[in-house]
């Protein structure tokens, strides 16, 4: 058993053997320059910074013998997993199914869907197709973690205040115990982060716990 006795609100505790790391939606569409998340008018830098770090996170959980679980945004070709309300929260010359300079606006297939290089999904490892912002949603990720298993899940990814805390609440409300990352996750309004991080521990940890890179690290 490994405990992180700095995690906010109190230590978290965890065994290896059913613990899942799950990385969300760090996908070229919101990371990188020409993506969708440039053409709905955001920074990207602000997320792409964190990849150094989540590469770090996801070589320990490699080395560690975590389950590697990877989600990301998606939409079927023909938009029949797209709710208009959702495809129309775009802007007017940037919205899914749109063509852009990475393909579809996060469609399966296309080059903006795929993650980013350097946390790319290694054979193996639980890839997650989601068509809304949880990854439980309407995906097969809940019977897949049974299956495996896991009980503890480690959470990192973009961006926090939407995809990475539904996915959290969601993994909450199923019974796991969740830790997220505090360096490696982002948003493209930094100030939503930090409230989502205090969000996520009050109350007693009323969606899960937060914690340090370096604190888990070191607990290891």
């Amino acid at each position: 058993m490994t405990s992180i006795a700095c995690a906010k609100p109190a230590p978290f505790t965890f065994d290896a053997r059913t613990t899942a790391l799950v990385l969300i939606d760090m996908q070229r569409d919101f990371i990188e320059p020409g993506g969708f998340g440039e053409a709905l008018g955001n920074d990207v830098s602000l997320l792409a910074g964190i990849v150094p770090t989540v590469a770090r996170l996801l070589a320990h959980a490699r080395a560690a013998g975590w389950q590697v679980v990877h989600t990301r945004e998606s939409h079927a070709p023909d938009l029949s997993d797209c709710p208009p309300a959702k495809r129309l929260r775009g802007t007017p010359n940037a919205r899914i199914g749109d063509a852009g300079p990475m393909g579809r606006i996060l469609i399966r297939g296309e080059p903006g869907n795929d993650i980013v290089e350097a946390l790319a999904p290694l054979e193996g490892e639980l890839v997650i197709d989601k068509p809304g912002k949880g990854a439980f949603y309407a995906t097969r990720l809940g019977e897949e973690l049974a299956q495996r298993g896991v009980t503890h899940l480690v959470f990192a990814g973009v961006t926090t205040e939407v995809c990475v805390q539904t996915s959290m609440r969601e993994a909450n409300d199923r019974g796991f115990e969740c830790l997220l990352v505090e360096e490696a996750t982002a948003s493209y309004i930094p100030a939503f982060r930090d409230a989502t991080l205090s969000m996520i521990h009050s109350q007693g940890g009323i969606v899960g716990w937060t914690a340090t890179l370096d604190a888990l690290l070191e607990a290891v």
